[in-house]
């Protein structure tokens, strides 16, 4: 499968952003689909993930509360929803699949990758 990010931009603390990983590929629906993200300087981290069941969601702990993981298996597409954003939220992210369906958090688990969309929150 391959996946398109978008929807990123630059805000200010407390706005809200909604990412979009559009995928190609019949089978899209049987897919985990996270999201990670990586700061300048820092390693990659996870952020979200939905199952192929659309109610199996993992979540960061710095993130929970305010982002919203959500798939729309008809359009082939997972949202992340961001609200109430800080500066430290401010990092490159990526969509990753994984054919098994389960939504880990390990980034080793994901087989597709898309391009990354950036994200910049200003204080």
């Amino acid at each position: 499968v391959q996946l398109q990010a978008s929807g990123g931009g630059a805000v200010e603390a407390g706005d809200s952003l909604r990412l979009s990983c559009a995928a190609s590929g019949r089978t899209f629906s049987r897919y985990a689909v996270a999201w990670f993200r990586q700061a300048p300087g820092k390693e990659r981290e996870f952020v979200a993930a939905i199952g192929w069941r659309a109610g199996g969601t993992v979540y960061q702990d710095s993130v929970k509360g305010r982002f919203t993981i959500s798939r729309d298996n008809t359009q082939n597409t997972v949202h992340l929803q961001m609200n109430s954003l800080k500066p430290e939220d401010t990092a490159v992210y990526y969509c990753a699949a994984d054919s098994a369906g389960i939504a880990y958090s390990s980034g080793h688990r994901y087989d597709s990758w898309g391009q990354g969309t950036q994200v910049t929150v200003s204080s």
